[in-house]
Parts: structure tokens; C-alpha cells; sequence
């Protein structure tokens, strides 16, 4: 399961890439590495603390959210489903699932590629709210047709509320690093799939 999930990973990751990868290479190439354009950068030392104290709290909301969600959702199969009741044994599995299978391919595009070149065009706000509404657009039609209009509705505002605040803390906190999105991206999922491992809900 390990192995799978692993190789699953680098095609979401190169999936999500391509893009971002083609319009840097077009726009961008003189101007700095692709990794750091993307916003794959230390936070400065000065916005460290504050950084911590925002990722930590956003954690803790994605934490809730996810709990809400998965009550709501709890006999339609999702991404951590294949970890349902198999315990600590799910856990490598869990974490190659939760850190690089959609939160590091997701970041990448959504706060890396996407709200920086929105941002750039139309600023801040409008860039942050246009990829939130994308990225809760395409997790409430993911289960439209599973849970009915209303819950995807709910399922729509979270995401795209929890894409807003990663946004918000990755350009105004952390001077457009994405790790911290990531790394909140990546704590929420792991905790949505310690739920599933230990049917928790």
C-alpha cells in the first residue's frame, strides 16, 4: 500500500505541475527558479512566530471542519476511506497519503501557481476568494451527486473557506511561502486520516 501510495503521489505531483510548470516556463525562466516562484521558500526569520501561531490555529480549524464533513459524509467513501479501521498498521500509508498525495500537489497549484498569478492580475483579495471558490468548487462537486445539493453546498463553503485561510497565511504571514499551507494542509489530512484508521466517526 505504501509503495502505491508513493507512486501515486509523484503522478498527482507531476499531474499538477505540468501547468505551472508550462507557464513558468514561458513567463517567468529568466526571472528566478521555478521552486522558489512557486513559493517553496524558508520563512523569515522576523514572521517565524507568527507564522507558527497562524498555522496552528488554522490546523485546529481544519481539525473541526473535518469532523463536521466526515459526520456528514460518514457512509460515502472518500480519499480516506481505504484506511477505514485498519489502525496504526494504515499509518505509513496514511501520512505518504496525507503530506505528498494531495496536499503537496494541491498547494502546489492552488496556492503556488494559482493565487499568485491571480494575485498578481486582480491583487490580493480577489486572487485569495477566486482559487477558494475553484478549491471548494471542485470538493462539493466531487460529492454532488453522493450527499445531494445541500451538503455539497456545506462541503463547498468549508473547503473554500479553509483555501482562503491557507491563502491568507502563506502571502500575508509567511511573504508567499507555501509550506505553511502545506504543512496545514498536510496535519488536517493526517488527521482525517487517523479518523478513518481508528473509526472515529
Amino acid at each position: 500500500m505504501v509503495i502505491n501510495k508513493i507512486i501515486s503521489s509523484i503522478i498527482e505531483i507531476i499531474a499538477l505541475s505540468i501547468v505551472p510548470f508550462i507557464w513558468w516556463l514561458v513567463t517567468a525562466r529568466k526571472k528566478e527558479n521555478f521552486f522558489k516562484w512557486l513559493g517553496f521558500k524558508k520563512v523569515k526569520r522576523n514572521n517565524f512566530k507568527i507564522t507558527i501561531l497562524f498555522i496552528v490555529l488554522t490546523t485546529i480549524a481544519f481539525g473541526v471542519i473535518s469532523i463536521i464533513t466526515l459526520s456528514m459524509i460518514k457512509n460515502v467513501e472518500t480519499a480516506t476511506s481505504e484506511f477505514a479501521g485498519m489502525g496504526i498498521s494504515a499509518l505509513p500509508s496514511a501520512l505518504v497519503y496525507a503530506v505528498l498525495n494531495t496536499s503537496l500537489p494541491e498547494e502546489i497549484f492552488f496556492r503556488g501557481f494559482l493565487l499568485k498569478r491571480l494575485s498578481n492580475k486582480f491583487g490580493f483579495i480577489t486572487g485569495n476568494i477566486i482559487q477558494s471558490v475553484i478549491f471548494g468548487l471542485m470538493h462539493g462537486l466531487m460529492f454532488f451527486s453522493l450527499v445531494g445539493i445541500i451538503k455539497a453546498a456545506i462541503i463547498f463553503a468549508i473547503t473554500g473557506l479553509i483555501a482562503f485561510s491557507i491563502g491568507y497565511v502563506n502571502e500575508k504571514k509567511a511573504e508567499g511561502s507555501i509550506i505553511p499551507g502545506w504543512t496545514i494542509h498536510a496535519l488536517g489530512n493526517t488527521m482525517a486520516s487517523v479518523i478513518s484508521m481508528f473509526s472515529l466517526i
